[in-house]
């Protein structure tokens, strides 16, 4: 499986969830035990690959200013979430967090930010698909802290001017 093909499967099951983080889950298992085990690891190292691209302070205080506050799971929960919004926002997101002022078309704390059932999809389609569980990916991991410079998340002030256009929109 290659990039496009990963962004496509992503994409269209999300489509096909109208954005329900859950229903895209669900959706994306389907879809990925139609294929043979050797693509579902595939899929599952797009996406863990990009789930340690976003591990950075930066993505971290945008998540804080769209969720009001994102403890250490959380986090993990919107990163998931992230990639499940495709490769724009999530390209855009990363090259920078407060963009997503712009990428986001709507966004509901209660409802979005949190794919967390998105993070278990490729391993629960391939042990359905094997009966096992899936092996190590050789994907290296994310640091044992986040890319970049620390913020302090508690700092209002500061959230609003390293993301004003973010805190215009959600937190204003």
């Amino acid at each position: 499986m290659d990039e496009t093909e990963f962004w496509e499967l992503v994409d269209s099951t999300r489509e096909a969830a109208e954005g329900d983080p859950e229903e895209h889950a669900d959706l994306l298992v389907e879809r990925l035990v139609q294929l043979d085990p050797d693509a579902v690891l595939d899929f599952a190292r797009h996406f863990e690959w990009r789930y340690n691209r976003a591990y950075t302070w930066e993505l971290w205080g945008a998540a804080a200013v769209l969720l009001g506050g994102a403890s250490d799971d959380a986090f993990d929960y919107f990163r998931c979430w992230l990639i499940g919004q495709g490769r724009e926002v999530f390209e855009g997101a990363v090259h920078d967090p407060d963009s997503l002022a712009a990428l986001l078309s709507d966004f509901d704390e209660e409802l979005d930010g949190d794919g967390e059932e998105l993070g278990y999809a490729a391993d629960e389609a391939y042990e359905q698909l094997t009966g096992t569980v899936a092996p190590d990916l050789g994907v290296s991991p994310a640091g044992p802290e986040p890319a970049g410079t620390p913020l302090d998340f508690e700092d209002d002030a500061a959230l609003a001017e390293r993301y004003p256009r973010l805190w215009a929109r959600f937190r204003s």
